[in-house]
């Protein structure tokens, strides 16, 4: 670990020029603003790489190219969400509530981000990779704890998340900016969009992915940037199903196993007859089954159940060698329980999207190289995948992190002992 001093020798790839933030190597959000978009992507394909190299345990001949890093739309101005905050006054850690002893501010905190390698929080009035939207939040958010820091003894996280209202062109006030200061509008076509900036945890807050409309409670997770997940999301529909092959079972069947808020089994449910958004946490559930009304899909179409995590298979009845799963589990990945559950099963394709490309290729390894103790139909701690496609998405810029995509198949070679239906 070190800290930015000084450049002496710049890389050929280094622009200082492309810099948008004062606190751009002081603030640990960022590490890339000084490179070129293009070369991020490149270096962001090389931590894919590096990853499956390293982690997988797998042999080269296993590991298919890795596609380059599909790049977002936006580069600055994509954040959704930002969670600045605030430390305790000096002393806090001394209070003594039952003898009515609390620290108060004697002067504003800083509000912002850790500074890189500490645990100091620096002042940050404006992070240039949130939406407008947030950005103004972030000022009028900044303004209220200024006006009312006697109220705090003790530090705070702030929450500001983009909340879009879709307005029909024929519905829309010309002059209505006027009246909403801090709100931004989009022209989207046959749509005006008001974004606004939310800052309370339990409130709710919509986002639209194409003409997909997601309500979902401002503190719950969500995808941070949404100029990206249309492309993400037409890229999972474009693999997410084989190509066509002469007696090859037609896969009708999805099952998204860490389903959220129901993005991935809504907007993939159109390909299938039946699609299952299973998870562990029941108010998740509950906003996937809502989400699923407000897109006026049938329970029939996205269905949601939530299930206990050593049982998350139990209640699935479709045939295996119909039926895909996708996982998006947290940056953690997948664990052995889980794994074990999806090896038994033996769904015919895996698609494996992952915020830590690291964790991905671990348990990718897993599914690909066998299990110890477990027979997936092709023998015990055999595997029973092979990996079809490798890809990276870039849904932070100017950052160091990478999403990635694997699309697995199961194996049919003619040495496969496939039962293709196991049952857990």
């Amino acid at each position: 670990m070190a800290d930015f001093v000084k450049v002496n020798t710049p890389s050929p790839h280094r622009d200082e020029s492309l810099v948008k933030c004062p606190y751009f190597a002081s603030c640990s959000g960022c590490q890339f603003q000084m490179l070129p978009y293009e070369y991020q992507l490149a270096h962001k394909k090389t931590i894919v790489e590096k990853a499956y190299k390293n982690f997988s345990n797998l042999p080269p001949e296993l590991i298919p190219v890795i596609g380059d890093t599909i790049g977002s739309p936006l580069q600055y101005g994509y954040r959704t969400k930002l969670t600045p905050h605030f430390d305790g006054p000096p002393d806090s850690r001394r209070s003594d509530g039952r003898n009515g002893i609390k620290r108060t501010f004697k002067e504003m905190p800083p509000i912002g981000f850790m500074k890189k390698g500490t645990r100091i929080t620096i002042d940050i009035e404006d992070c240039p990779i949130g939406t407008d939207a947030v950005r103004n939040g972030n000022k009028r958010e900044r303004k209220r704890v200024e006006n009312e820091l006697s109220k705090y003894n003790k530090g705070a996280t702030l929450l500001l998340r983009e909340h879009t209202e879709r307005i029909a062109k024929s519905n829309h006030v010309l002059g209505v900016e006027k009246d909403n200061p801090d709100a931004v509008f989009e022209d989207r076509g046959e749509h005006i969009h008001k974004k606004t900036c939310v800052t309370d945890a339990n409130a709710k807050t919509t986002e639209f992915i194409d003409d997909f409309q997601f309500i979902n409670p401002a503190g719950a997770f969500f995808q941070n940037n949404n100029s990206i997940l249309p492309k993400f999301t037409q890229y999972i529909r474009e693999h997410i199903l084989p190509p066509s092959s002469p007696g090859q079972p037609e896969i009708k069947h999805l099952i998204d196993a860490y389903s959220g808020s129901g993005l991935f089994t809504i907007v993939l449910s159109s390909l299938f007859e039946s699609s299952l958004g299973i998870d562990i946490s029941a108010a998740s559930i509950q906003s996937a089954t809502h989400n699923a009304e407000v897109n006026n899909l049938s329970t029939d179409r996205a269905k949601f159940i939530a299930a206990d995590a050593s049982a998350l298979f139990s209640s699935i009845d479709t045939p295996a060698d119909k039926t895909v799963v996708m996982i998006d589990p947290p940056r953690k990945g997948c664990d052995e329980s889980f794994l074990r559950q999806l090896v038994r099963y033996g769904p015919a394709r895996v698609i494996y999207v992952s915020c830590n490309v690291h964790t991905q290729a671990r348990d990718v390894g897993v599914l690909v190289g066998g299990m110890k103790g477990v027979d997936g139909g092709r023998g015990l701690g055999e595997g029973c995948y092979e990996i079809e496609s490798l890809a990276g998405f870039d849904f932070f810029p100017q950052t160091g992190h990478v999403e990635g995509v694997a699309v697995l198949k199961r194996k049919t070679d003619d040495s496969s002992k496939d039962t293709g239906n196991a049952n857990v």
